[in-house]
């Protein structure tokens, strides 16, 4: 992760600007909290920088819950924040930032709100979800540039190597999402998608909730696919393989098709390697046959009656709250200004949790940086934040 290591650097005023970044307000930490966090907007997309003290020196670095890509919008970011707060540098890991290919492929890396408010339906659709090195997804474009590609992946180094090699190859057809596939797929319209690959997923044998194929990941599939779209599973794990074609035998009404060590298009890096150590490689594809109901999912994540108030923030409990299908949890609370805190906060899903941070001043509260997608365990952990925090 791009970082800075320094031995002082001194506080200005904010808000502040420096070439593309501005630095808004910085928060110090208050409840259960040792870093200040200092928030950034680029291009209108908001994120924040975290600065953490050690013996006799501080590191400044993106803040996870909020971290932006490509990497190059945060080494940047660091470089201004650096420059306006006279920093004495120790070290730091920043490359060279010259014009290179992760800005002219910027346009490609999309955040989930792009798909949620305007979903791409003007061509035909193929996904690939944990795309890896990327040489499975850049081929299948290079090949076909009438088709649209969206590649999910959330290994950023392998995100950034990919976003270099669309600059390289000039690809105009291919998206680039750092995000849950499992949670991605709850925004795609029905019938959509004419093809989905899941190559070579990790097998979590011991953490069989965290595979990406589940019977509720079919179903979204199955929605999501046109009539005759197909997903296409590749694994190297016969347990894994055992496992999915158990799950879509389950399903009242589908087409499979099941082969064993047939030779790709194009092989990825671990493909090789295991075809190299002699073992097997299993797929199935699955087809939809049905057309499926529109998708209905939209929520409004505004707050209706939450503000701050003294009391409010002297109230906030910091042990997890667990409830049937969802939870929540108020984690660390900032203080920015007087009247105006920031508590970081993490709800929804046992196995896909949001986390994110909500802004409260005397005018309202909003999240920061955006507003959390609209899922069901989402939507009812809102209405249960606002509950706890008005008492």
């Amino acid at each position: 992760m791009p970082h800075i290591v320094v031995k002082n650097y001194k506080e200005f005023s904010l808000p502040a600007k420096s070439g593309e970044y501005e630095f808004l307000w910085m928060a110090q930490p208050l409840i259960n909290a040792k870093s200040k966090l200092v928030a950034v907007r680029w291009k209108g997309r908001e994120f924040l920088l975290e600065i953490k003290r050690k013996e006799d020196y501080y590191i400044i670095k993106s803040d996870k819950i909020t971290r932006v890509s490509p990497n190059y919008i945060i080494k940047e970011a660091l470089k201004n924040f650096c420059q306006l707060a006279q920093c004495e540098v120790l070290y730091d890991n920043l490359a060279a930032l010259k014009k290179g290919h992760s800005r002219k492929s910027e346009e490609f890396f999309k955040e989930i709100d792009f798909f949620i408010k305007d979903f791409p339906t003007d061509k035909e659709i193929w996904i690939e979800i944990g795309f890896g090195s990327g040489r499975h997804l850049l081929y299948q474009a290079s090949w076909h540039p009438e088709t649209l590609f969206i590649g999910i992946e959330i290994h950023k180094p392998s995100i950034e190597q990919v976003l270099k090699q669309i600059a390289i190859k000039k690809l105009k057809n291919v998206y680039v999402i750092d995000y849950d596939a499992r949670v991605f797929l709850e925004f795609v319209p029905s019938n959509s998608v004419a093809k989905i690959f899941v190559h070579f997923p990790v097998p979590w044998d011991k953490k069989p909730h965290r595979r990406v194929i589940s019977k509720s990941f079919i179903q979204e599939v199955k929605r999501v696919l046109k009539p005759g779209g197909v997903l296409e599973l590749r694994t190297d794990s016969r347990l894994y393989f055992d496992y999915a074609f158990d799950l879509f035998l389950q399903e009242k009404r589908v087409k499979l098709e099941v082969t064993k060590n047939i030779e790709p298009v194009i092989s990825s890096k671990y493909e090789d390697r295991w075809i190299r150590l002699g073992k097997d490689i299993y797929d199935i594809r699955m087809q939809a046959l049905e057309l499926s109901p529109p998708l209905q999912n939209s929520f409004d994540f505004r707050w209706q009656n939450l503000h701050y108030k003294e009391a409010l923030i002297e109230a906030i409990d910091t042990k997890p709250k667990v409830y049937e299908d969802f939870f929540v949890h108020f984690e660390r609370v900032y203080k920015i200004e007087e009247k105006k805190y920031l508590i970081e906060v993490s709800f929804g899903s046992f196995d896909r949790p949001e986390h994110t941070y909500i802004l409260l001043s005397q005018d309202g509260a909003r999240y920061f940086p955006i507003n959390p997608i609209p899922s069901q365990a989402n939507i009812k952990s809102h209405k249960k934040i606002e509950e706890l925090l008005n008492g």
